[in-house]
């Protein structure tokens, strides 16, 4: 990407972004999402040098909400990581309750 455009829009799983990509659409530092990559709570695969990591929808989406956990909730890196895939499970077990024909309250 040149200069100071704006990414919106959806990101299809075939396409991907890199480190400065997310970090711009996330209007985040690239630091922080190595930070977040190296600690395991953010995309990547082991052993790939964040610099030449790419970026899926799913990562992008997990980045917007974890930095808005951190942001309304003054939460750690860990912290947020922990409340969004607690969040994560909580919608595939009511996910499972429906496809079951059973109440999810």
């Amino acid at each position: 990407m040149v200069g100071n455009q704006t990414l919106m829009g959806v990101l299809i799983d075939e396409a991907a972004l890199d480190l400065h990509e997310l970090a711009q659409a996330c209007s985040v530092q690239p630091d922080w999402v190595v930070r977040h990559v190296q600690s395991g709570t953010l995309g990547g695969e082991q052993g790939v040098a964040v610099t030449s990591l790419r970026f899926r929808s799913r990562d992008l989406a997990r980045a917007l909400r974890l930095l808005e956990v951190e942001r309304h909730f003054d939460a750690n890196e860990e912290l947020a990581a922990l409340v969004i895939d607690l969040a994560d499970e909580v919608r595939r077990l009511r996910s499972r309750l429906r496809t079951l024909g059973l109440p999810d309250t």
